[in-house]
């Protein structure tokens, strides 16, 4: 069982190379900071779309003020067919 043509022995080979090189210590505070960006990103994501949003819902309030009544779409203009 492998994945793309490695073998899980070679990737735990690798793994203990990467631990031999860079440590416990590094490795995990790479992957602390790793979580922190992907968190960031996905706060900044959210918050873009909170302001579209915002942005849509304020341009359809601005276009429709006036043109609503009761339900109803009120115009000056009557259909003359």
């Amino acid at each position: 069982m492998g994945f793309g043509g490695i073998s899980i022995w070679q990737l735990l080979i690798i793994l203990a190379i990467v631990l031999l090189l860079f440590g416990t210590k590094r490795l995990k505070n790479i992957g602390s900071d790793l979580g922190g960006a992907i968190k960031g990103f996905k706060g900044a994501m959210k918050d873009g779309e909170q302001k579209e949003d915002q942005k849509a819902k304020e341009q359809i309030e601005k276009s429709e003020s006036g043109t609503v009544v009761d339900g109803e779409v009120t115009s000056k203009e009557r259909d003359k067919s």
